[in-house]
């Protein structure tokens, strides 16, 4: 795997690892958690130094096919901004979870999953150069923010969770409607194709 997906996806991969154990054995996984955290920081520390600064362009760029009849791909890869937006991510996502450390103590493996689902959701958003992709991953974010404020939110935790899952449900439905008509648009330009490909 390469570095970029191995960033965007180690979260997920510990939170796969976190599915089979006993939900008892709070200190393993709490432990786990931190560990692939810590981890995917390291990584994407390799992403900064490997940067080239005075480039143009995008960089650790990965191209896969996805849905080749609708022009969409797994196409990620960064630009300096981006590049600092996971550095934060997976700098701040370990700072949350230590904070978190004694204060959850219900459901503590749902907890660490979620959080590593986020962690993955918020990598790819910012690295995604295919708008359905990005929105995949968009959506991939969402799903575990709303069980954590569900969940584990405070004293109106189920009004505040409803309320998030309208407003970002409502959202989504209309960023889904403009990347379908983007692609619809790129595919009226003259020899013009329907793509989701933001290089494009």
């Amino acid at each position: 795997m390469r570095l970029l997906s191995l960033v965007i996806f180690l979260p997920l991969l510990g939170g796969l690892i976190l599915v089979p154990l006993n939900k008892e054995r709070t200190r393993w996984i709490k432990w786990i958690g931190m560990i692939f955290c810590s981890v995917t920081f390291i990584a994407s520390l390799f992403l900064y130094f490997g940067f080239n600064s005075s480039a143009m362009g995008m960089q650790y760029v990965e191209q896969q096919p996805w849905i080749p009849g609708f022009g969409v791909s797994y196409h990620v890869g960064i630009d300096g901004l981006s590049l600092l937006l996971i550095l934060l991510t997976t700098l701040l996502t370990p700072v949350a979870f230590l904070s978190s450390w004694n204060s959850i103590t219900s459901r503590v493996k749902e907890f660490v999953i979620m959080i590593l689902l986020l962690e993955t959701g918020m990598l790819g958003v910012f690295c995604s150069l295919d708008l359905f992709l990005f929105y995949v991953f968009w959506e991939a974010m969402l799903i575990p923010m709303y069980f954590i404020i569900g969940v584990w939110g405070g004293a109106n935790k189920i009004y505040a969770a409803l309320k998030f899952f309208l407003y970002t449900m409502f959202g989504s439905l209309l960023m889904l409607v403009a990347i379908l008509w983007l692609g619809y648009y790129a595919s009226t330009l003259p020899e013009g194709k329907f793509t989701t490909d933001l290089m494009l």
